[in-house]
């Protein structure tokens, strides 16, 4: 009898606007949420992890991988360059569909997978990110969660995919680090509730971390 799975997808901007303390930070951020879920043994059992970054281009950085497995070496970010947010969707939409198993009469299948994006800026490929949100729509994501990091986010287009936005006022390593921390927290909230089938109920965040309602 397999352990059902919580896939989990983050989605990074590693676009030329992140380059230096900002991705540095990320970097930090990203191992120190691996630490925590690695001490939730819900979490080990269940949660399979995918990192997708998205500069001038979308690339699978992590391939879905039990999180025991995960291995994250140092995320760079190029000099300067787009922000091709809908390319990173359009390729998220190819994983899920490729990676999710379906349950069938006697098996089953992973359970919905959470998504958390994070940007300091605005899609560049605007359209395309248009025409990808009813598609992810359709995917039933457990939750989607979009992180506006510092003052040049733009809210608004994260806001027509998801209702859950958060913003960072700053992009330093301790918001960065509050980010990813209440990451992990959601993910270990949604490995022990794994069972129920609606939106995933979040912890509040950190100070670092504003909700937007």
């Amino acid at each position: 009898m397999s352990v059902r799975r919580l896939p989990v997808y983050i989605l990074l901007d590693t676009s030329g606007s992140m380059r230096g303390e900002p991705i540095h930070s990320v970097n930090v951020g990203l191992q120190a949420m691996l630490s925590a879920l690695r001490q939730d043994p819900y979490a080990l059992e269940s949660v399979h992890l995918s990192i997708i970054t998205f500069d001038i281009e979308a690339r699978e950085y992590l391939p879905l991988t039990p999180l025991d497995e995960v291995q994250i070496g140092e995320i760079q970010s190029p000099e300067s360059g787009a922000t091709f947010l809908g390319a990173a969707l359009e390729l998220l939409i190819q994983q899920v569909d490729r990676d999710i198993r379906k349950s069938t009469g006697d098996v089953k299948g992973d359970w919905r997978p959470l998504l958390f994006i994070m940007t300091d800026g605005s899609p560049s490929d605007l359209l395309a990110y248009r025409q990808a949100i009813p598609e992810i729509k359709r995917r039933n994501f457990g939750s989607i969660v979009a992180c506006a990091a510092g003052h040049k986010a733009k809210q608004d287009a994260l806001r027509e995919l998801t209702d859950r936005v958060v913003t960072l006022d700053t992009m330093d390593a301790a918001a960065f680090s509050g980010f990813f921390k209440w990451v992990s927290a959601s993910v270990s909230v949604g490995s022990s509730s794994a069972g129920l089938e609606h939106q995933v109920t979040l912890p509040p965040p950190p100070p670092e971390v504003q909700l937007v309602l």
